[in-house]
């Protein structure tokens, strides 16, 4: 049987308790403009920035995301607002704050709001898909119009994304991560991790990874990149057993198919990053 604990930062933890745990409307007819990004250099909203989520916990941006209207998004866990302990890792009955919650995208000055959660969404549809509900783990947090001038979705010290993996991973395949807990007091040098994908489970739902070092309480939602530089998961569990240390990650092309299926953003897109791929740093 296997045991995970989500990675938010709760506010217990925080005070020391560990527990593992441009809005630009189109008129009608007409096509929104492409945002304008910030440069990478100088942007202060992008995928590895850490949220903080009101009334419940500090986590990390994944991936960036916009619609048919113009609108753009950062990417976290969809526990990121769970209202319950760590190990309520099942989206379809854990306690979840609701839409329009406020979230912090720290170091910006900005407050973002959830406009989708798959928890919220899976509940109020009833969702009966066991592997769903056990992975589908992806929230997005509307920026506001006046912000997205300071946004840029390219993922520090790796770059990319460069596309949307679609094919999952296979067992021992290199996966690329960026994780920002505030448990590391602002050593960045901590936060590019590279490991190794143990397979995919959950009928294609979730990935088990190793990496150096694992995500800690804090990083959840990181993005993780395959080797070519494509998104691929969004970081969701660690697991406690069978394989002690190892973190799930949500598969991003299922959570965004079921998010434009039933998220009632209309063409919500993933978006790349302005800065080239950099590949492994290790032999792959």
């Amino acid at each position: 049987m296997a045991i995970r604990t989500t990675l938010r930062r709760s506010a217990a933890l925080a005070a020391g308790t560990a527990l593992l745990g441009g809005l630009m409307l189109a008129a009608p007819g007409t096509a929104a403009a492409a945002p304008v990004w910030a440069p990478a250099a100088t942007a202060t909203i992008h995928p590895g920035i850490q949220t903080e989520t009101d009334g419940s916990g500090q986590c990390t941006a994944n991936f960036v995301f916009s619609d048919s209207a113009g609108n753009v998004y950062i990417g976290q866990a969809a526990h990121c607002s769970g209202t319950g302990a760590a190990t309520d890792t099942n989206g379809c009955d854990a306690g979840t704050l609701p839409l329009g919650t406020k979230v912090t995208l720290v170091g910006s000055g900005v407050t973002g709001e959830i406009a989708y959660s798959s928890w919220n969404t899976m509940q109020g549809r009833g969702e009966t898909n066991e592997d769903a509900c056990a992975y589908n783990d992806l929230a997005l947090v509307k920026i506001p119009a006046g912000a997205v001038s300071k946004t840029n979705p390219s993922v520090p010290f790796w770059g990319g994304p460069t596309a949307l993996d679609t094919n999952g991973t296979t067992s021992f395949e290199t996966v690329l991560s960026y994780g920002n807990s505030s448990l590391r007091g602002g050593i960045t040098q901590l936060s590019p991790k590279q490991g190794k994908s143990l397979g995919t489970e959950g009928n294609g739902w979730s990935h088990s990874v190793y990496t150096v070092s694992p995500g800690i309480p804090g990083d959840s939602g990181s993005a993780f990149l395959d080797s070519t530089g494509k998104a691929l998961g969004t970081l969701s569990t660690l697991a406690i057993a069978p394989i002690a240390g190892s973190n799930g990650v949500g598969d991003l092309s299922h959570e965004l198919a079921y998010a434009q299926q039933y998220g009632g953003i209309a063409g919500l897109k993933l978006e790349l990053g302005t800065v080239a791929f950099r590949g492994p740093l290790l032999p792959i």
